[in-house]
């Protein structure tokens, strides 16, 4: 199968760290939630980024087979 599309990008100090994407788009902090032990729950977790990343693209797919008129 041809690839469409390849993400990249790259995460530094695991749990705790620092992630960027490879066109700088995706550039923050990532911190453990409290829920996991982690300090406070004021940055972005993993897990947000994704749950967002899976949400857009079921999102997508819902999108496609309604214009198709498979669900009324």
């Amino acid at each position: 199968m041809k690839a469409i599309y390849t993400a990249e990008a790259t995460a530094t100090g695991g749990r705790n760290s620092y992630v960027k994407s490879n066109n700088d788009i995706l550039d923050l902090q990532v911190r453990l939630p409290r829920a996991m032990g982690g300090a406070s729950d004021d940055y972005p977790n993993p897990e947000m980024l994704f749950a967002a990343g899976y949400s857009a693209c079921f999102d997508s797919a819902l999108n496609l087979v309604i214009s198709q008129g498979a669900i009324k």
